[in-house]
């Protein structure tokens, strides 16, 4: 055979190979992710393709989860929209309200301060334009 009859084949071999591999690519990315939805049981903390942390509430539908968003908070997913599993460091914060109420008053704080005295610089420029366009006597 010459190279002018391999071409075809060649050309038909360099474009399938790559498609073959990713498409095998692909399917063990794809069992990974069922084999993750299927593992999903009650008091696994979660987290959903649209970045809810949550922790898991009931399994009881083939298709859906119940996920505990906030404590006595539970709503009804689908399987396919869980991520992956988190370990429960991840999103354990508390919230305290006397040192995030301190830390926003004393922000508001320097915002009037700051506000006061842009308004003081202003008053000035006007001042100083004012003065500026008064005419001279000669």
């Amino acid at each position: 055979m010459n190279l002018g009859q391999l071409l075809p084949f060649l050309l038909i071999a360099v474009l399938i190979i790559p498609m073959v591999l990713m498409s095998r690519k692909q399917k063990r990315a794809m069992q990974q992710q069922q084999e993750l939805q299927n593992s999903i049981s009650v008091g696994d903390k979660v987290m959903t393709t649209s970045g809810l942390y949550a922790r898991v509430a009931g399994t009881d539908d083939e298709a859906t989860v119940d996920l505990e968003i906030a404590e006595g908070v539970i709503t009804t997913w689908l399987r396919a929209a869980v991520r992956e599993k988190v370990s429960e460091d991840v999103h354990e914060e508390e919230y305290v309200a006397d040192e995030d109420d301190a830390v926003v008053d004393e922000i508001v704080a320097q915002d009037a301060d700051a506000e006061a005295v842009k308004e003081e610089k202003a008053e000035e420029k006007v001042e100083a334009n004012a003065a500026a366009e008064t005419p001279k006597k000669r």
